[in-house]
């Protein structure tokens, strides 16, 4: 099978790799019909996140189920299907208290053996472990645009504001409006956000944001500060989403919040962060951090986005073939798209 494969920083390509085969008695195959290039696979595609060369990377997919093993029993073959970008066993500790994201097991798809050595989805094929619990049947009449978003990049949106325990009418401040963010913004609304403070420097970004519902605050040329204040009588935003993964949007994060606010962490970070402590112990603010739980929240997503609640597809920018995924990554790393969907 065809599948864009890491080879160092800045290089991917596109190789002749050998077909999934099943491994275990839950393990299903899927035929991947559209895969998506994710933020987080530039952390990979620059080197920030150390990868082998050769692995094939990609976490995003949806497709049809074209093999399956016996312990199988919510999908079958033939059904179209998308997937969650990690795997859950369904039996441990952490899956029983239903946070599926710190599986004993839990595997990254497309993250090198760091995070599990498990295949990405960049791919014509992938094989998915631990299927009934990984897998969700996309709705009928759900475009596989719509269908991607709900295994990762929608989930971790809707992660970041439950999360936060974000109550109805909370002012909520997201900054950074890659995918993530803009999904975040999308979840506050439909969730019962009052006001919504949307903070980045690309004006295509913020108008997507404003579009979603969202007051825009360009972060080099309006004060971030000062639009939290008005929106607040001063007192500062009830939830904050750092949804870069930048010491310098945590800290912003930090000064934001109000007392006794909270902060939800869903950019990447892999490296070391100093972080004003003297802020974060006089405001008495939560922080909430870490990989999302989106196999714990794929199916309210799924419902939402079915209900026309949530609708992530204005963020796709391009549809590219498999064989031009260097290309499109090289796009994507100059910022010239905001979501690539890869079809194999």
């Amino acid at each position: 099978m065809q599948a864009v494969t890491f080879r160092a920083p800045g290089e991917v390509r596109v190789e002749t790799c050998p077909d999934p085969a099943l491994a275990a008695a839950d393990d299903a195959i899927v035929s991947v019909e559209a895969t998506g290039i994710c933020g987080s696979d530039l952390h990979l595609y620059h080197g920030r996140i150390p990868l082998e060369p050769g692995f094939i990377l990609g976490h995003e997919f949806v497709g049809t189920v074209t093999a399956a093993g016996p312990d199988v029993t919510d999908v079958a073959v033939g059904d179209r299907v998308l997937g969650c970008f990690v795997t859950a066993c369904g039996r441990c500790f952490f899956c029983r208290r239903r946070d599926f994201h710190k599986c004993v097991e839990a595997r990254v798809f497309g993250h090198g053996k760091t995070l599990g050595g498990l295949p990405g989805a960049q791919a014509e094929q992938v094989l998915v472990p631990h299927a009934d619990l990984t897998l969700r049947r996309v709705p009928p009449g759900l475009s596989a645009d719509a269908a991607l978003f709900a295994g990762d990049v929608m989930g971790t949106g809707f992660h970041a504001i439950r999360s936060a325990d974000m109550a109805p009418g909370d002012v909520v401040a997201v900054l950074g409006l890659g995918p993530v963010g803009l999904c975040a913004v999308q979840a506050a609304r439909a969730l019962g956000a009052g006001h919504v403070i949307a903070v980045d420097d690309v004006p295509q970004r913020l108008a997507m944001a404003e579009r979603f519902g969202a007051e825009a605050v360009h972060r080099g040329e309006q004060d971030p500060k000062a639009a939290v204040r008005k929106a607040t009588a001063g007192r500062g935003a009830d939830v904050c989403i750092d949804a870069v993964g930048h010491p310098d949007a945590l800290d912003l994060a930090c000064r934001l919040a109000r007392n006794a606010g909270t902060i939800a962490v869903t950019g990447v970070y892999s490296e070391r962060c100093q972080v004003h402590m003297g802020i974060v112990w006089i405001k008495a603010l939560t922080l909430k951090t870490g990989q999302a739980n989106v196999i714990a929240h794929v199916d309210p997503v799924l419902a939402m986005m079915t209900a026309g609640l949530l609708d992530p597809t204005p963020l796709v920018s391009r549809h590219v073939p498999l064989a031009e995924a260097p290309q499109a990554y090289a796009a994507y790393a100059r910022r010239e798209a905001l979501k690539i969907v890869l079809t194999p």
